[in-house]
């Protein structure tokens, strides 16, 4: 296994916990918080996908499929208090983007080679915590990973059994 295998591998991982943690959820629940402060489900899906889009197109320009209309601004730093329903997707509109975007960076990081992973991160202010392209590819590999773990705990009060 190289590199590239490596990272892809953490990737589905991550993609496995994701599909376990939304699996029975339903349309409304995406809209609950997990607890007063947190963002809702539907953000932080929205947020995931458009993050990976953006430090993909940064890694390798133009690989990231383009997202609808308004779904970056939907999800972005300044919408996170937004519980307007009209602003955010279904589960499986979700779903569909996640994937297409996972499978994006999946075929980027499979055409970079394990030296191009050790250049510089090429977005300067992400250098002291992600300094090559390698963590880069990690990043978006594990992204996900940093948001499931505020999911269980609106599991636990939707009565959902746990995921994994």
């Amino acid at each position: 296994m190289n590199a590239a295998q490596a990272i892809q591998q953490t990737a589905a991982t991550s993609d496995m916990v994701v599909a376990a943690y939304l699996a029975d959820l339903e349309d409304s629940d995406l809209l609950r918080r997990p607890h007063p402060g947190c963002n809702h489900l539907a953000w932080q899906l929205g947020h995931l996908i458009a993050a990976e889009c953006n430090l993909l197109n940064l890694l390798s320009p133009g690989a990231a499929p383009s997202l609808p209309a308004g779904f970056v601004e939907n999800h972005s730093k300044e919408a996170t208090s937004s519980d307007d329903p009209s602003h955010f997707g279904t589960k499986q509109e979700y779903l569909d983007l996640y994937k297409q975007v996972r499978a994006a960076s999946h075929a980027a990081i499979a055409a970079v080679r394990d030296s191009d992973l050790d250049a510089p991160n090429p977005k300067e202010d992400f250098r002291a915590m992600f300094p090559t392209v390698g963590s880069m590819y990690v990043l978006n590999a594990t992204h996900p990973m940093m948001h499931v773990g505020q999911w269980a705990p609106l599991r636990r009060e939707l009565g959902k059994p746990i995921a994994i």
